[in-house]
Parts: structure tokens; sequence; C-alpha cells
């Protein structure tokens, strides 16, 4: 029966955050359950991974916002969806999700959305565009913090006839398993980033901009330094500015303002976060806006390191306070301060049992099997 089953993904781009490595692990999780497995996306890195034994990838520009494009890439779905005979339609984006929208109209398929985001909106134009996530047959919220901004934001938009659901994000905790690395591996990255004594190390991942908190960060360690009256580890900034150059400069003249020259490392790009993480002693979360799910958190947790996150949106269900690590007060680098220097008196044995704690968090919640089966469940309920 499962073997009728045929799903279409279609995301902008096959890059390496969130929504892109869920669609990724679905995609070659349906195969395995005998289902027919298809993606449309315009590129990305992650392309050069997809089997595409397994996996039928095929390439639109679904990654504009231009409405003759949108509408050029609802046709083209439609042939590929008599063509293929496509049962479900799963957007990951908005504008892709409109072209979907338009084509699952027209084929009578069943249509399915994941919110992995807040898509914030400041006019009634911009939630219209917004508000296609909330217009499938199936809307997927990626935690709880989604799901009530749904409901507060689109209830308009919900009746009994459309399911709205949590299904946590997974991560891979195979790959996330600090049992993994070898001495030799975490030497040659130490080396590659400049850090040849014992020091601890604090990471702060994610691309540089402003919502993500750096400058949070570089006035909290500053902080941590007074505290202590010296730089007792170092901090590590792991992020591409992705063309923020501007915002890039100003985080280089914050750190030479605290004179942290030495202490701040600017690391771009990081093939084996895996890796970062384990050799790291505390790792950093600090949005000052609400992230959806917090990926950040839950992979640290998963490599047994102590997590401090800010205490809003997705964080705040990921870490369990004071057991798996811990959340401050969100925007307040004097929180974040007293968090840094709690967990750096922390003996050894602590340490182990809050990393122990964290895995044991994250492969019961937020293992990738556990999503993906919940959303090839939710397929199958749509269907049969």
């Amino acid at each position: 029966m499962s073997s009728n089953l045929k799903v279409l993904q279609v995301i902008p781009k096959l890059g390496y955050g969130g929504a892109e490595t869920g669609c990724f692990d679905i995609a070659h999780y349906l195969p395995e359950n005998d289902c027919k497995s298809f993606i449309v996306t315009s590129g990305g890195d992650l392309i050069k991974f997809i089997n595409k034994e397994k996996v039928k990838l095929i390439k639109l520009p679904v990654q504009s916002k231009n409405p003759l494009i949108i509408l050029f890439n609802a046709i083209a779905l439609i042939f590929i969806i008599m063509f293929y005979n496509i049962s479900i339609v799963h957007a990951r984006s908005r504008a892709p999700a409109w072209s979907c929208f338009f084509a699952t109209k027209a084929t009578g398929r069943k249509f399915v959305t994941t919110f992995h985001g807040t898509y914030n909106f400041n006019n009634k134009i911009k939630k219209f565009y917004n508000s296609i996530m909330a217009r499938s047959d199936l809307i997927i919220a990626g935690s709880n913090f989604i799901f009530s901004h749904i409901k507060d934001n689109y209830s308009d938009l919900l009746d009994i006839k459309k399911k709205l659901l949590v299904i946590f994000r997974g991560i891979n905790v195979d790959y996330f398993d600090p049992t993994t690395k070898t001495d030799e591996e975490e030497n040659i990255l130490l080396k590659s980033w400049g850090i040849k004594d014992n020091r601890k190390i604090i990471l702060l991942p994610g691309r540089l901009t402003s919502w993500k908190g750096q400058e949070l960060f570089l006035e909290a360690i500053n902080l941590v330094n007074i505290q202590l009256g010296y730089d007792a580890f170092y901090a590590v900034i792991l992020g591409s500015d992705q063309g923020r150059d501007i915002y890039k400069k100003k985080l280089v003249r914050l750190s030479e303002q605290y004179r942290m020259t030495k202490q701040i490392k600017f690391i771009k790009h990081c093939k084996d976060m895996a890796l970062a993480y384990k050799i790291s002693n505390i790792v950093i979360s600090t949005s000052i806006e609400p992230e959806a799910f917090g990926r950040v958190a839950v992979e640290a947790q998963a490599m047994k390191k102590l997590i401090i996150a800010s205490n809003i949106g997705g964080s705040k269900e990921t870490v369990i306070d004071e057991k798996t690590g811990y959340l401050f007060e969100s925007g307040n680098p004097k929180s974040l301060c007293e968090k840094i220097l709690k967990a750096l008196n922390l003996d050894d044995t602590k340490l182990k049992e809050i990393g122990i704690d964290g895995r044991k968090n994250i492969v019961n919640k937020f293992n990738v099997e556990k999503m993906c089966f919940s959303t090839y469940s939710e397929y199958k309920k749509l269907i049969y």
C-alpha cells in the first residue's frame, strides 16, 4: 500500500540550514519505506550528497519571489505532479509554497507546509504573503513556540479540515556523537583555529547577523573578564558574515575596544560541526529574537556539551534549565555573564553529568529518526 505514496518536497535551496537538512533527511527516509521521493530546488551545497538512485532531483528557480516566476514554477509543478503521479506536495518556504498551492489546487493533490520560522510581518500585504504556509491540508510546526505563533496569527485560516501539529526537528545523533571524533582530528582543528594552549573554549556558532546576538556575546565576555580579572578562555565566534561586511567590522571593532583581540577568534566556516562542538567546553546561543527550534542548543547537547541559551523561542523547549544547560535572560549581557561564570566554576564530574543528561534528552526527543517517522506517518494519514 505504502509503495503508492509519492512525495515531492519543494525548498528554495538545499544548504546546511535546519529546513534544508530536514528536507534532505526525509527525502532519504521515504525510499527506505517503499515510498517514492522527489525534491524540487534551485540548487545548494547539499545537492552533492543526495543519493540520486533513491531521490529524484529536479531543478527549478523556486528561490525566486518574483510573481511571474512563482507562476512559472506553478505551471512546471503541475506537469511534474501529473507526469510522476505525485501524491503529496510538501513546501518548506513561502515563495515555493505559493507555486505548490496553485499546482495542488489544479491537480487535486494533498498540500503540506512546514513553518520553519515566525515569518515576521509589519503590514497586511506581508501577512497575506506569509499566510500561504497556513493554507495547506497539513500544517507542521517545528516547535510548540511556532505552533502557538500560528494559532495566534493565522487562526482565521485554521478549520477542522486542516490539521495543525508539532513535529520537532531532529538531528542525526549518530553524526553528533562525541565518541566518533579522534584526538588527531581535534588537534588539527585546534591548530587551524590558532589555539595552542589548554585554555577552555567557549563557542558561539551561527551566521553573523545582529539577531543572533554576537554583540551581546562580546559584551558578556568582557564582563566575565572583568569579574575574573583576566582572560581565562578563548571565545570562538563561528559563522559566515554572508556579505554583511559592516556587521563583521563592527564586531571586530567591539573586540578591539574591549581589548580582547587575542582572546576572540573569528572563524568563518567549519566543515565538521560535530568536531567544533567536541573541542569546545561551553556552547552559547545568544539569539535576541526567538529561534523557531534552536539547532545549536540541540547539537551541543547531543555532543554532551553544556549549552547556555536565551530563554526565548525553541530553546525553552530543547534545553532543560539547570540540568542539560542554562537559560539566561534574552538580550541581557549581565545575565549571560552570570551563567558563563557559573559554568566555568563547575567541576569535571558535574560537567560530565550535564553532558550525559543532555545527550539523553536529545536522543529521546529530538533525533532525526523520530522526526522522519512522525512526518511519514502524517503523510500516510493524508492519503489512506
